[in-house]
């Protein structure tokens, strides 16, 4: 059963106070991560909803219906109308009409949209409304918004809103499968144009189980037997479609020659990633341990959307030590070790200081995120860290 009370998304202050200035929002995310729910709490003068193929078809037809609707609204109220057109990427022409409106100043729009495919590789033809619109992203909740789940919770059914507030267990897999067979399966393919379906699926599959590892384009091409540049553009798909999230490694070093420059991939939700992997609920330590490492992950990525000249990187030698993930903001550095242990062991802390130690510049201080009950010191640079405390030590990396 799915609970009815609204949960506050963190996003929601921010959106408030540009629809109160009468300012322009794109806001991306994946199906069902609540935007729907979020932007029936605010009040638009038009709304357009791209997923009716009635409606879709009206304006694909003559995209220019949507500036006679404003002319249309503006003579009868006599005031500049707030537009939302839900799923923008259905309709990428109209971009080039809400441009023209936006520079005769006549309305502001909020815009949708699950994919940003379409309107990234159809730059030349759409223009993606630079300077016009504030962009924002929509993730599942992150653990600063909903905090009821348990931690094996979140790891084995993620945190998808229609997902995390249902109590029957039997309906959240369904739900979950559901998700992956009809919007994975359907959705992505359709965006993506992939032509040898069976062979992206499998990529999928192969992509889910990998999640979070360095990236292999050459592993995966040699089970697919295809191009490494075929997994290349598959991983570019799942990326534009919102579905992982990259995460870049740290690649300069004054004293290591061989860090690593592939990338890594996360699945955006934890839950999605386990059905699309095929995975049961029944997990051994060792995998539950590589879920806890991503989900520290995407809750870190979560937390650098709300900061300016923030991100995530991650740190990798393969001959020697590494760090899981590094916090950064305007060139300062919190790393992360994640360990599922209540204990951590004096590696993760060696790992730590080798870090602290090579860029002393840009890091002061380094936590082990693990399932400790309370905050203790392991060496005079790093603590252990109890995982529902995160968000309190990134934080108070702005004060």
């Amino acid at each position: 059963m799915v609970k009815e009370t609204w949960i506050p998304r963190n996003i929601e202050p921010r959106l408030r106070a540009l629809i109160q200035n009468k300012k322009s929002v794109l806001l991306l995310g994946p199906r069902q991560t609540g935007k729907t729910s979020l932007l029936e709490r605010f009040k638009f003068d038009l709304e357009i909803q791209l997923l009716s193929p009635k409606q879709r078809l009206r304006y694909e037809k003559e995209p220019d219906l949507l500036s006679d609707e404003v002319d249309a609204y503006l003579k009868r109220h006599r005031k500049k109308p707030t537009v939302l057109i839900d799923e923008i990427q259905k309709v990428p022409a109209l971009l080039d009409v809400i441009q023209l409106i936006s520079d005769q100043k006549k309305a502001s729009f909020w815009l949708t949209g699950s994919s940003a495919r379409k309107l990234k590789f159809h730059a030349k033809e759409i223009n993606l409304l630079p300077g016009r619109v504030r962009l924002f992203r929509l993730d599942p909740f992150s653990w600063a918004e909903f905090s009821e789940a348990s931690l094996e919770e979140l790891l084995l059914f993620g945190s998808l809103p229609q997902i995390i507030l249902n109590s029957d267990k039997r309906d959240r897999s369904e739900l979950l499968a559901t998700y992956v067979e009809t919007y994975l399966e359907e959705e992505v393919r359709k965006e993506a144009l992939v032509r040898q379906l069976d062979q992206f699926m499998r990529f999928l599959e192969l992509a889910a189980i990998d999640s979070g590892k360095v990236s292999n384009f050459s592993k995966i091409s040699q089970q697919l037997g295809v191009a490494h540049t075929t997994i290349a553009s598959h991983y570019q798909i799942l990326e534009d479609c919102l579905i992982v999230e990259r995460v870049d490694p740290i690649t300069k070093s004054l004293t290591r020659k061989k860090l690593t420059h592939a990338p890594r991939f996360l699945f955006f939700d934890l839950g999605v990633r386990r059905f699309a992997a095929g995975e049961g609920e029944k997990l051994n330590p060792e995998r539950m341990g590589e879920l806890f490492e991503q989900w520290v992950g995407l809750e870190l990525i979560r937390t650098s959307r709300f900061r300016l000249n923030s991100k995530l990187l991650f740190w990798r030698d393969p001959d020697g030590p590494e760090v899981d993930w590094v916090y950064e903001h305007e060139k300062k550095w919190i790393p992360f070790e994640v360990k599922w242990v209540e204990k951590p062991n004096l590696k993760s802390v060696h790992h730590l200081e080798v870090f602290i130690k090579e860029y002393p510049s840009f890091a002061k201080k380094g936590y082990v995120v693990c399932r400790t009950p309370r905050r203790y010191k392991l060496s005079s640079k790093i603590e252990a860290l109890p995982w529902q405390e995160l968000h309190e030590v990134v934080n108070s990396f702005y004060k």
